[in-house]
């Protein structure tokens, strides 16, 4: 990958894309492409820490995939569960602290249990941060955000003149900045409701490869596509 370091983005984005996809087309379950999907989301997480990138968020599950079947439902927050267990140990141990955004109803009491010990045990770790955006729709954060800024208004603690795009922040699931770059696999050219706040200025960059194929080199050509852009922010280029 480049050595460009200097111009290594700070938050980066996933919507990992193509799991179901990626089983049916090789006459799988698509359970077996979420299991597959969750090898990789570990393998990621794992190098975006060791090549410097300070935030990883990735798009695990959206308020809208409740409509999928039960069957799949269910899986998935069962696989969530797992990997909150165990395969997060690693993330753990490499110091890479763990927290989530999204709504926690209807998500059931073992699935919150799990998350609530995975934030607790990586709380004080330093390494970096992995935002797993579950039961996550970015309308329904800005929604959310909302409420939260009416009742402070109504208490006080905040007048409405007062707010402003910077300390909207402080009222969605968690106060990250803003995304730098946002990845999305398997084939599709949208952002599915993902970050929609936190994406006002991500340099997009969409590929076909599906979600459990994705390596740590698409990941390197991710950032090299970031390296190469000329960020200006609504100035005039730079020269």
């Amino acid at each position: 990958m480049s050595n460009n370091k200097n111009n290594m983005p700070y938050h980066v984005g996933i919507i990992m894309d193509g799991n179901g996809r990626w089983a049916q087309e090789r006459g799988q379950n698509r359970s077996e492409g979420h299991k597959k999907g969750a090898e990789t989301l570990e393998k990621i997480a794992l190098y975006a820490k060791k090549i410097g990138i300070k935030i990883l968020s990735l798009y695990a599950f959206s308020t809208d995939n409740f409509k999928r079947s039960q069957e799949e439902v269910d899986y998935l927050m069962n696989l969530f569960i797992k990997c909150f267990e165990t395969k997060f140990d690693s993330l753990c141990k490499e110091g890479i602290k763990v927290v989530f955004s999204g709504r926690e109803y209807p998500l059931k009491d073992n699935v919150l249990k799990a998350m609530h010990k995975i934030t607790e045990k990586t709380q004080n770790n330093t390494g970096c941060i992995l935002n797993i955006c579950l039961n996550y729709g970015g309308q329904e954060e800005i929604v959310d955000a909302s409420l939260k800024i009416a009742n402070d208004i109504n208490k006080g603690i905040i007048k409405k003149e007062d707010l402003n795009r910077d300390n909207f922040y402080n009222y969605l699931y968690q106060n990250l900045p803003p995304l730098d770059l946002l990845i999305r696999t398997g084939k599709e050219h949208r952002l599915s409701n993902f970050m929609l706040y936190q994406a006002f200025y991500a340099e997009l960059y969409f590929v076909d490869t599906y979600f459990p194929d994705f390596l740590e080199k698409d990941l390197d050509k991710a950032i090299e596509h970031f390296q190469n852009c000329n960020r200006k922010f609504g100035n005039v280029e730079n020269k």
